[in-house]
């Protein structure tokens, strides 16, 4: 099969390894991953090799985002904005325009399934009282 995106894996890796050293040091998106990722050489590398099978129809990757990200407890909807705004802005800079452009709408398109089965607010009580 064609790749759906026509990138390189090396430019896949410097996106990956980009976006995590942002990630990284954001104030709210680092401690969330801080307390999930152990070895970031071994993260990234998944992650490497989850858009290897998105972009490059590779089928290097059999995890279950939805799952893991679920399964996190402190992973939030309201992150994948903050999430999505840090992944464009690397996209932007690696890429020539047309190729992060397609590959954004791709993350966009994942990132809105994945916010979707996640809690939507902070709040411990999603259910209003109106009595």
């Amino acid at each position: 099969m064609p790749p759906r995106i026509p990138v390189s894996e090396a430019q896949i890796d410097r996106v990956v390894a980009q976006f995590y050293q942002r990630v990284r040091a954001h104030p709210a998106l680092g401690p969330v991953f801080a307390g999930h990722v152990a070895d970031w050489p071994v993260h990234e590398e998944k992650i490497g090799r989850f858009w290897r099978n998105a972009l490059l129809v590779q089928r290097c990757y059999d995890g279950n985002p939805m799952q893991v990200h679920r399964a996190a407890g402190d992973v939030k909807a309201q992150h994948f904005p903050v999430w999505l705004s840090i992944f464009d802005a690397v996209l932007a800079e690696e890429l020539p325009q047309h190729l992060a452009q397609a590959w954004s709408a791709l993350a966009h398109r994942i990132g809105r399934g994945l916010s979707f089965g996640l809690p939507q607010t902070d709040d411990a009580d999603p259910v209003p009282y109106l009595g």
